[in-house]
């Protein structure tokens, strides 16, 4: 499997995962800033949260990287988080601001 075939099964399940405040996956939403698979397909996420606050800051991180490991291919996966850059509403898709009636 090349690293973007992995990549791509990645981002789909990432888009199984859920921000509990806003009806979007994560993906969409655009908390994920970057995906680096290293040659041995261990994986490093750079993703932020819609807030500092979040309720969900503890938890979102951990199901992020527990779903990712789940992925076939996956040898092993960390999360970072950052709030640089701070996440604001026109990081999300289209399909997003669609869904959200933001369009």
């Amino acid at each position: 499997m090349t690293k973007r075939e992995l990549e791509d099964k990645i981002v789909e399940k990432l888009k199984t995962i859920y921000d509990p405040e806003i009806p979007v996956d994560i993906y969409e939403l655009g908390l994920i800033y970057e995906i680096k698979i290293a040659d041995d397909n261990e994986v490093d996420l750079l993703m932020t949260l819609t807030s500092p606050n979040c309720p969900v800051a503890e938890s979102l991180p951990q199901e992020v990287e527990d779903k990712v490991k789940l992925v076939e291919g996956v040898k092993d996966a960390r999360v970072t988080i950052t709030f640089e850059p701070t996440w604001e509403q026109d990081m999300m898709s289209e399909e997003a601001k669609l869904e959200l009636g933001f369009l």
